[in-house]
C-alpha cells in the first residue's frame, strides 16, 4: 500500500489521490458542521441531500439508544419481524402519496431503486405479462450505483468501466414525452415501468416541465406500465410536501425513498408499494418474494426514522421548503448575469446555479469552503444547494452572500 493514500477508499473520489486533501468533519449542530481544525461551515447540501432535520438532534440519538438497549438488531426475513419496523411501515403507508401502500425496507437509495425495478418486473409477470421487461428512465438522472440502479442512471460517466449493465433499460431526455412515445412504438407492449425523479437531483437539479409528470402517469396507464417515483432526494419535505409526487399532483405505483426518512442518522431506504403492484404480488399466496437485504427492517434504524418523522411533523418542517425558496432560491436567481452565472433553477428546497464555461464548479465549491459554506459541484458547470430544512433565514441569506463572494473570487 502506498504511504500517501488513506486506508479509506472514498466514494466518487480518485483512488490514487494523496490523503492530505480531505476535509475531516467532526461535529454538527443544526445547519452547521465543524471540521477538525475547529472551523464552522454552513451545510448547504444537507450533507448529501439528506439531513432535513439538521445535525445533532438528541431526539433521534435518544430513540436509537433506547432501542439498542431493548433490541439492537434482528432480521425480517420470512416469519420474523419487530415492532419498530412494523410501526415505520404503518407510518409511511399513512403518509404515502397513494392509498393502501405496503412498505419494503432496505438500507439505502440504491437498494430501494433496485427493489422497485425488481418488483415492477415481478408484478408484470404475475399479472400475466412476462413480455413487459423494459424499464424507461431519463437523462440526466441519478438512481444509484448498484447494477439495476446504475443501468437506470442517466449519467454516462457513472456507468463507464463497469461492464455490461442490465438489459432492457432505455433512456429518454428528462423533458421529452415525444421521445418516450417513440420508445413505446419501438417496444410495443413491452414497457414494464417508467422511473423518474419528481425533480432531477444529483443529475443537475432539473424541475419537470409543466404537465410532464402527469403525462408520464397517463402513458403508464395506457401501456399497463408502472410509474416509479424515485423520491430519494425529493421525499420528506424537500418540495414542501411529504413527497415530491404530491407537489406535482401525481400518484405513482411505486416510490423509492431513503435519505430524508432518517435525515441520514442511520441508513434506511425502501419502496412504497401501491395497489396495482400489491394486487399482483398478493395474487398467488404460494409465491415467495425471493428478495431482501440483511438490514432491511433493522429495528434501531427504524427507531431513528420514526423519531425523525416526528421531528418533521412536530416542528412543521414541511413549510420550511418555501422559506428556502424565498431566501436561497430568490437570492441565487439574482446572481444570474449571463456572463458568470447563466441560469438558476430549482423548486422549494432544492436549487442549482449553471455556470459560465470559464468558471469551474469544483473550483467554485472550494472557494465557497473558504467562505464557510458547503455546496456540491455537479460536473464542471453546476453548483447545487439543498440545505437542511431547519436552516434559518439568516443562514440562507449568508449562503447567497458567500456564493456571490466566491464567484467574484474565482472569476
Amino acid at each position: 500500500m502506498r504511504d500517501d493514500v488513506p486506508y479509506l477508499l472514498h466514494s466518487f473520489a480518485r483512488p490514487g489521490a494523496p490523503g492530505g486533501g480531505f476535509l475531516e468533519i467532526v461535529s454538527g449542530e443544526g445547519a452547521e458542521v465543524v471540521d477538525a481544525a475547529g472551523r464552522r461551515y454552513l451545510d448547504a447540501l444537507a450533507s448529501l441531500w439528506y439531513c432535513n432535520v439538521g445535525h445533532g438532534r438528541r431526539e433521534i440519538a435518544d430513540a436509537v439508544v433506547t432501542q439498542m438497549h431493548q433490541l439492537e438488531a434482528f432480521h425480517t426475513f420470512e416469519r420474523f419481524t419487530n415492532r419498530p419496523a412494523e410501526s415505520l411501515a404503518r407510518r409511511l403507508s399513512e403518509l404515502a402519496p397513494m392509498p393502501d401502500a405496503r412498505v419494503f425496507l432496505t438500507s439505502g437509495g440504491s437498494e430501494a431503486v433496485e427493489t422497485a425495478i425488481k418488483l415492477a418486473r415481478t408484478a408484470q409477470v404475475l399479472s400475466g405479462h412476462p413480455e413487459r421487461t423494459v424499464v424507461v428512465s431519463r437523462r440526466p438522472s441519478y438512481h444509484g450505483v448498484t447494477y439495476a440502479a446504475l443501468s437506470a442512471t442517466g449519467i454516462p460517466a457513472n456507468q463507464q468501466g463497469f461492464g455490461p449493465l442490465l438489459p432492457d433499460v432505455v433512456q429518454v431526455p428528462y423533458d421529452d414525452l415525444d421521445a418516450l412515445d417513440l420508445i413505446a412504438s419501438e417496444q410495443p407492449g413491452r414497457i414494464a415501468a417508467v422511473i423518474a425523479e419528481p425533480v432531477v437531483g444529483a443529475g443537475g437539479v432539473y424541475p419537470p416541465p409543466d404537465g410532464y409528470l402527469a403525462g408520464l402517469r397517463a402513458r403508464c396507464d395506457s401501456w399497463g406500465a408502472y410509474l416509479v417515483a424515485d423520491e430519494v432526494i425529493c421525499g420528506f419535505g424537500r418540495l414542501g410536501r411529504w413527497w415530491g409526487s404530491e407537489h406535482y399532483g401525481v400518484e405513482p405505483d411505486l416510490v423509492s425513498f431513503a435519505k430524508g426518512v432518517t435525515s441520514g442518522y442511520l441508513p434506511v431506504g425502501g419502496v412504497l408499494v401501491g395497489r396495482l403492484v400489491r394486487d399482483a404480488l398478493e395474487s398467488d399466496d404460494t409465491m415467495v418474494l425471493r428478495h431482501g437485504h440483511t438490514y432491511g427492517g433493522h429495528p434501531t434504524a427504524a427507531a431513528a426514522a420514526l423519531a425523525n418523522l416526528d421531528l418533521i411533523e412536530g416542528e412543521g418542517l414541511l413549510g420550511r421548503a418555501g422559506v428556502i425558496a424565498e431566501h436561497l432560491g430568490a437570492g441565487l436567481a439574482e446572481l444570474v448575469d449571463g456572463e458568470r452565472v447563466v441560469a438558476c433553477r430549482g423548486v422549494q428546497g432544492i436549487w442549482a446555479l449553471e455556470l459560465a464555461e470559464r468558471i469551474s464548479a469544483p473550483v467554485l465549491r472550494d472557494a465557497l469552503l473558504d467562505h464557510g459554506v458547503i455546496a456540491r459541484p455537479i460536473g464542471t458547470s453546476i453548483l447545487a444547494f439543498c440545505p437542511p430544512l431547519v436552516a434559518t433565514e439568516g443562514q440562507l441569506d449568508r449562503c447567497v452572500e458567500a456564493t456571490a463572494g466566491a464567484i467574484s473570487r474565482v472569476d
